[in-house]
């Protein structure tokens, strides 16, 4: 299942900025995808390696806690070292977003599998 559970991590990340792209009218191009999209999947694989590492499945909703806190913290740090913006209002918003879905998949997946 960790496979699983990082290919959906992957897929609301490229939503995330797919529907980020689009509210800000920048084009959902291939390059402009992938120039907003490094940061917070290089970020992700740190999560993921960091979550792995401590032994951890990356299937709890406590693992997704930590995957989204790297995702966003160092996500936000290649970025500016990128030279790409972070205001603050981005900030929350991504936390908010990829804690919304990286912790909430993972919450209706245990309820699911409790119900079992």
């Amino acid at each position: 299942m960790k496979f699983h559970a990082l290919i959906i991590d992957l897929l609301f990340i490229v939503l995330f900025v797919g529907i980020g792209r689009s509210a800000h009218e920048h084009g959902i191009t291939v390059a402009g995808m992938a120039s907003t999209l490094w940061p917070f999947v290089a970020a992700l694989a740190v999560g993921w390696l960091f979550t792995l590492q401590r032994q951890r499945s990356g299937e709890s909703p406590l693992d997704g806690v930590v995957i989204v806190l790297i995702t966003v913290s160092l996500g936000m740090v290649l970025r500016v070292v990128s030279g790409q913006g972070t205001a603050l209002a981005f900030i929350i918003v991504a936390l908010s977003f990829l804690t919304l879905f990286l912790v909430g998949w993972r919450l209706v997946a245990r309820i699911v599998m409790r119900r079992r």
